[in-house]
């Protein structure tokens, strides 16, 4: 038996969850208690065939170090499945236009007539394949903990049926390799979102928290509508990859191998600055970063597995995603590429704020989950290799600790009846063990204490932002030779050995020097450096807080909970158990290994010339390692004399921050904001627009449709009956038209 092709293997990924899903919708309701089944079975198999995807890429990229370390160049497979949509000679490039010239077919005229393709085509890379791994096993780890939380849910069947539904949205979108097809499964992921945060419809909570998420992420998805157009105008394709055109010459993709060879494929300027912005509004809407982040905290009127799912694996780590993958479009943007790191940093800093105030388990975790995506957006913002690979380093940290957490949160409320306000309930180590432990390992890596996960990957993070507030702190300088680009890969499922410089060179124009930036300046990372060092401290302090407010002091039970609070069964338990191995030591082996980081290298975003050009040799940083442990141990320790060992229902340290204590619990305001500037004026605008339409539009049309019963009434008048009024009529109407023949004959 021959084993299955790559690209075969690809499309099983997102298919097998499809078909779960599937089988789910129709056989739930005859499987009764054993529903999951079919989304089990599908979530696993695909994170099977994920693992061997990963496997096999990491063996094209080669050996990350020692002395048969391989030089890194792309890797890159494309998998045609269908074409969706071709409208032939839909776009004529201006021959004056230097921004068209790129994205001209090789050898053909800076006029040619193209046409507008949409393939349904899955790409192959290591960014790919780890997102892949990422998603299917951390949402197979959930799913099998659902089979216990979910249990007893009347809408058991329809859960599993939306989970598993979702791993398919997600897996194609980090999969699909253009613009509109991502675009299309963007909004897929969305929809799935909505239907978990309103799983339990009924309740009028969970309902409102299912809208504001879903009207909250149309904002960013009109970004991401706007970038698409813009693209299309740009450079006539949305491919990320090459294609061939029907007489054989290589049409540049918008991030395909051909374009990022050359120095001017990319467009920067006012142009090239809108899409990125674009891009990243879309961004910030999935990965709820400010101003678009007030969704998230809501999001958890949902059931904890979903939350889960969210936080980890899936929709907020779209964003994230979706900034890697057009790294060279930022990279060509100084200024929109340094608003990414702001927008992360400041995110990361107020969502730390305001989660240190925060009484209830779950939206502490909420907020923990945005200030983590804001590191990694300002990560990705430096625009460096190491900027790049340190915010998928830290996802990939990230999606184990905090589904961890998010899981042992869920536990908690199982055992207590539903409730997960912490001043209700303390002591929990004693009725728990087994979520203590794990919570605490979970707890210890998001806290970034060291040799946990989060210590590894956070480090990194305020490694690459002092290397760009300080680029000659440690020695580094940022003109390293740009990779080889010594392979290009078709979507016809085989690679072309080439020379990318030669043989595929664009026609290009004399290119205007870029203007000097404005935000992208050392003096603006090192005050996000210093704003990402206090938010260490931030989430060390509101982490352990909630440990010691749950798992220490006197035991505590709420009146939910009855006499039954206990340990979580073994199918919840397990997880957790599971998810606690790779928070502890995965850290630790990515960073000493250098396995992943030389494997991402490998993503053809990545190793673009732009990119590679900041590559920077593998370093332990001891003094940013010291300083982050500093500010995680300060955290953990005003955290202990505050709530270590003490009745978690008793008098707080937050009183002492005294009006900040209100201004962070309302979350800064932000969401009485947008009632006074945007809710209540639609509202405002819906009750006149229901007046206009009631008495203006209504009485209009109601009004046209009485005049003809109006007139009929006239007319039935005239028809009574009687013999003399028709007689009447008769004279009258004779003596008219005498009187009428008289006059005209008279004149």
């Amino acid at each position: 038996m021959q084993p299955l092709s790559p690209a075969t293997l690809l499309v099983l990924v997102p298919l097998l969850p499809l078909v779960g899903a599937v089988l789910t919708l129709a056989l739930g309701r005859v499987l009764g208690s054993r529903a999951h089944l079919p989304a089990i079975a599908g979530i696993a198999a695909a994170a099977t065939v994920a693992v061997m995807l990963l496997l096999g890429t990491s063996n094209q990229v080669g050996s990350a170090h020692g002395p048969h370390a391989e030089p890194v160049r792309p890797v890159e497979m494309i998998t045609t499945l269908w074409q969706w949509a071709a409208v032939q000679d839909a776009y004529v490039p201006p021959a004056s236009s230097a921004a068209a010239i790129p994205g001209t077919a090789v050898g053909g005229a800076g006029s040619a007539a193209r046409a507008f393709t949409i393939p349904v085509a899955l790409r192959l890379d290591p960014l790919t394949a780890t997102l892949l791994a990422i998603i299917t096993c951390i949402g197979l780890v959930v799913a099998v903990y659902s089979i216990g939380y979910m249990h007893h849910d009347p809408g058991y069947p329809r859960f599993f049926a939306v989970f598993s539904l979702f791993v398919f949205s997600m897996s194609m979108l980090v999969a699909a390799s253009n613009f509109l097809v991502v675009y299309v499964f963007w909004e897929a992921v969305g929809a799935c979102s909505y239907l978990l945060i309103g799983f339990w419809f009924t309740k009028p909570e969970a309902a409102r928290a299912a809208k504001k998420a879903f009207l909250v992420n149309r904002v960013g998805d009109f970004g991401l509508a706007i970038a698409t157009f813009l693209l299309w105008m740009t450079y006539g394709t949305l491919d990320f990859h090459d294609t061939l055109s029907p007489d054989g010459t290589i049409l540049p993709g918008i991030l395909g191998q051909t374009r990022l060879a050359d120095a001017g494929g990319i467009v920067g300027g006012a142009v090239g600055t809108a899409i990125c912005l674009c891009l990243l509004l879309a961004a910030c809407g999935k990965s709820a970063q400010l101003p678009l982040h007030v969704w998230l905290p809501d999001a958890m009127e949902g059931p904890t597995p979903a939350s889960a799912l969210i936080h980890a694996a899936t929709m907020v780590t779209a964003g994230i995603y979706l900034v890697a993958r057009s790294a060279p479009l930022f990279v060509a943007c100084p200024d929109a590429l340094a608003a990414v790191s702001i927008v992360g940093a400041t995110t990361a800093l107020v969502a730390g704020l305001i989660a240190t105030v925060q009484n209830d388990l779950k939206r502490v975790l909420a907020y923990s989950t945005i200030s983590q995506l804001g590191y990694m957006f300002a990560s990705l913002g430096t625009g460096t290799l190491l900027g790049f690979t340190a915010a998928i380093f830290h996802l990939v940290t990230h999606a184990f600790f905090k589904a961890l957490l998010f899981l042992g949160a869920g536990s908690v409320m199982h055992s207590m009846g539903g409730v997960i306000d912490m001043r209700r309930f303390g002591g929990l180590r004693r009725v728990m063990p087994i979520t203590a432990a794990t919570f605490l390992i979970g707890s210890l890596a998001l806290a970034g204490v060291a040799p946990f996960s989060g210590f590894f990957s956070k480090d990194e993070i305020l490694a690459t932002l002092h290397a760009k507030g300080w680029p000659n702190a440690h020695g580094e300088h940022h003109d390293a030779a740009p990779a080889s680009h010594a392979s290009l890969s078709l979507p016809l499922e085989r690679v072309r050995s080439t020379s990318a410089p030669a043989a595929m060179r664009l026609a290009s124009h004399a290119r205007s020097p870029a203007p000097a930036a404005i935000l992208d300046t050392p003096e603006t990372f090192r005050t996000l450096f210093w704003m990402a060092l206090a938010t260490a401290g931030l989430t060390a302090f509101y982490t352990f807080r909630a440990v010691f407010m749950t798992f220490t002091g006197p035991t505590r039970v709420p009146d939910e909970a009855g006499h039954h609070a206990h340990e979580s069964p073994p199918v919840m338990a397990l997880p957790l158990m599971i998810l606690a191995v790779p928070s502890a030591v995965a850290g630790w082996w990515l960073f000493s290994s250098q396995w992943l980081a030389h494997f991402l290298t490998a993503t053809p975003s990545f190793s673009a010339p732009a990119v590679m050009a900041t590559a920077v040799p593998h370093a332990f940083h001891m003094d940013l390692a010291i300083q982050g442990s500093l500010a995680a141990a300060i955290g953990i320790v005003i955290a202990a004399i505050g709530h270590l060992g003490r009745r978690s229902d008793g008098p707080q340290m937050e009183r002492f921050l005294g009006p900040l204590q209100t201004f962070f619990a309302n979350r800064c305001y932000i969401d009485q904001l947008y009632a006074g500037l945007v809710v209540r004026p639609l509202e405002g605008l819906a009750f006149a627009a229901a007046l206009f339409d009631r008495f203006v539009i209504d009485g209009l049309v109601n009004g046209i449709a009485r005049l003809p019963a109006a007139l009929g009434g006239v007319v039935r008048r005239l028809q009574a009956g009687l013999l003399q009024r028709y007689a009447l009529a008769g004279v009258m109407g004779v003596l008219a038209i005498v009187f009428v023949l008289a006059w005209r004959l008279r004149g």
